[in-house]
């Protein structure tokens, strides 16, 4: 006798919230096991690597704060190298967005923690190939934005309307036919915090380097760490 399948059909799903909170009991087994990974860890997120003379914010400053100008020479000082090794280009200048610094560098001693703080993203270092053209859709998001996105090797003068006074790459002013190599992070490439002007472009390089380790790699280099407000990004009066 042939038997027919019975069809079964999801009628109903039901479930709960379970709250993960400290009155939870600790399995002792577990935790014994894991102790010894997370306090690895936690020694070398704490290990001293430099010095900060004073504390830094992204809000100490208009158009551009000594956190932020830090942070994007940084990335130019440790990916650039990285890059010129790989295709044989020097990095024209870097763009970071005043948003994805997430916190303040505090006086005292710096460690991996430090970077993780100012930098909890998982994002990477690319490098985007524009045209001067291109670059001038850059330039006009800086001064419509009038925030402090860190730049570095780019000079941006603005007078008392926002208009753009001068703009420079590493001390020249820019040519249309020219191509830049512009460094910033895969997030602001895919178009975060509206900065759509990255596409499209000649070519973009993936560099694999975080850049929370640039910054890592930097503090390793440095013994104080005491950067400043500079006329990088500025408006006349």
């Amino acid at each position: 006798m042939n038997c027919k399948e019975e069809k079964l059909q999801l009628s109903k799903i039901e479930g709960k919230q379970i709250q993960i909170t400290d009155t939870i009991p600790i399995d002792i087994d577990i935790e014994a096991f894991v102790k010894p990974y997370r306090d690895n860890i936690q020694k070398d997120l704490d290990s001293v690597l430099a010095y900060s003379t004073s504390t830094f914010s992204k809000n100490d400053g208009e158009l551009n704060t000594a956190l932020g100008n830090f942070m994007v020479d940084a990335i130019y000082s440790e990916a650039n190298p990285v890059f010129k090794s790989r295709t044989g280009y020097d990095i024209d200048m870097v763009l970071l967005n005043h948003g994805g610094i997430r916190s303040s560098l505090n006086r005292g001693h710096v460690s991996k923690r430090t970077a993780f703080q100012l930098m909890p993203f998982e994002n990477s270092v690319v490098v985007i190939a524009l045209k001067g053209t291109q670059m001038d859709s850059l330039i006009d998001y800086l001064r419509r934005a009038k925030r402090a996105h860190p730049i570095s090797k780019l000079k941006l003068i603005l007078n008392k309307d926002f208009e753009v006074v001068d703009a420079k790459i590493k001390g020249e002013k820019i040519k249309q036919n020219k191509t830049y190599y512009v460094a910033t992070s895969d997030y602001l490439y895919n178009g975060g915090d509206n900065m759509r002007f990255f596409k499209p472009n000649d070519s973009v390089y993936y560099l694999n380097y975080k850049i929370r380790n640039a910054i890592i790699d930097k503090f390793y280099k440095l013994d104080t760490i005491n950067p400043v407000i500079d006329d990088r990004f500025i408006q006349t009066k």
